[in-house]
Order: structure tokens, then sequence, then C-alpha cells
């Protein structure tokens, strides 16, 4: 009796332990832009953890002329949604081929934070797999975001969409009346738009005029898409221009993305 006593209690510490030591680190993570040597152990555990769950949804059939489509019906009773990342894949492996500056990686989406939703995603490629700090993502649709964080499996993308000052991407509106630059920064979620500022007052801009990167800083190369103008707004003294953009893409709905890694000249 007595033993069995002894051996609960060191269970309920051991449990004790990995839940504090849970909190830390993703209170850690949350805190700061660098991964810690626990955090990152834990992160790739449960990135591992998380494959394997997840792996009868996302294998290709490897049986000898079976094609993604066909490997979906052989597994669409048990997901349902499997046919539409098929499609999303597809759609990446013909966009690689545009991408010639750069190695294109593929990844799948792990997790979001709900509490974060349009702030990151973690995605199932790594350092391992040559992913570093600050290399673009993207889809089939634009430009998504950059990677923030890397562990040895896992990476965490901070989206485009998140509202914060210091994340400010350069932009260029091309139309049939020139071409003009701004700033992108910020997101208004009830509406989906993507939110432009220091637009100069006296650009002729239209609905419909298409936003990409414009190269400036750096960080980006040019003519990455981003979408298309839906809204132009200009203070009550015509000083300044707000612009709206709406992407392709439903950021609501993300499961595959294509990492750029710039080729070494």
């Amino acid at each position: 009796m007595y033993k069995r006593r002894k051996d609960r209690k060191k269970k309920l510490l051991w449990i004790g332990i990995t839940i504090f030591l849970l909190f830390f680190v993703l209170f850690y993570s949350l805190t700061s832009s660098k991964l810690s040597f626990i955090e990152m152990i834990g992160k790739d555990t449960a990135t591992l953890i998380q494959k394997v769950v997840l792996f009868p949804f996302t294998a290709l059939n490897e049986e000898k002329g079976k094609t993604m489509t066909e490997s979906y019906t052989i597994q669409k009773n048990v997901n349902v949604h499997l046919e539409k990342e098929i499609e999303e894949l597809k759609e990446l492996l013909k966009l690689n081929h545009t991408l010639t500056e750069y190695t294109p990686i593929n990844a799948m989406v792990l997790s979001r934070n709900r509490s974060y939703w349009f702030q990151n995603i973690t995605v199932d490629k790594g350092k391992k797999d040559g992913v570093g700090k600050d290399m673009i993502v993207i889809t089939s649709d634009g430009l998504i975001g950059k990677v923030s964080k890397t562990s040895y499996l896992s990476s965490e993308i901070s989206l485009i969409t998140m509202n914060d000052v210091n994340y400010k991407i350069s932009v260029s509106i091309a139309g049939n009346k020139g071409e003009s630059f701004a700033i992108l920064n910020g997101y208004e979620q009830k509406k989906g738009l993507l939110k432009l500022t220091g637009v100069d007052k006296t650009a002729a801009l239209e609905i419909g005029d298409t936003v990409t990167t414009s190269g400036l800083g750096g960080m980006y190369p040019r003519g990455i898409y981003i979408g298309k103008i839906e809204k132009i707004q200009e203070d009550k003294y015509g000083l300044s221009k707000t612009v709206y953009v709406k992407s392709k893409q439903d950021f609501n709905q993300i499961h595959y993305v294509t990492i750029l890694k710039e080729k070494e000249k």
C-alpha cells in the first residue's frame, strides 16, 4: 500500500513538472523571437507526433499507377476535405516551375493558434530541410508571409495579415496610369482586406489595380503577387490615401505553402 502511494506521488510529481514545462515553453514562445533549446525540442516532438497522426490523411498512395486523385478516392471516406488539399498541392507544384531564382520547399500546415489565427501558422519543414529565418512564403494565390522561427523539423510563418506595426512590406501598385508605391501594414479581418499606407496623394489609382512586392528594402523580391485594389479612401483634407487590397488567398484556409530558398550563386 505504501509503495503504491509512493509511486502515485512520483507520477503526480512528473505530471506537474511536465505541465509546468509546457506552460513555460508556451509563454516563452509568445514573448521571444528566437526558439530556446527546450522550445525547439518541444516543437520538434510535437511535429513528429502530428506527422504520425496525420500520415494516413496526407501520404500519397505508393502503388504504381496510382494518381493523387485515385489515392483520394481510396481515402475519401476518411477525410472529405482531402480532395481540395490535393488540388491545392498540385497548384503549388505547377507554380514551382516559374520560380527560377529560388529553390521551392513545399510544406504542409501543421497547426494554427485560434487566438492568433491571422498572425502565424506552423509548417512541417525546418532547418533539416534548408528552411531559414526570413525566407519568403507563398501559395499559388500569392504572398502569404515569411519565416519567423525555425526548429529542426518545423517552422513558424508570420502572415502578412498580422497587425504588427513593425511588420511592413514595400509594395508596388501597377495600373493603366503608371506605377505607385506604398507600405503594406495592416489587415481588416471583418472585410478580409489588406491595408496599404504611405500612398502618395497624387497617385492615380483605380479599383482593380494590381499590387505586388516592389523589391525595395531587399527582403522581398520584386513582382510577387499580393492582390488587387478593392477600395481607395482619402482623408477629408485630401492629403493622403489609404488603399485596401483583396488577396486571392483565403487566409482562413491555408493547407499547403511554398517556402522560397534563394539559390546559391
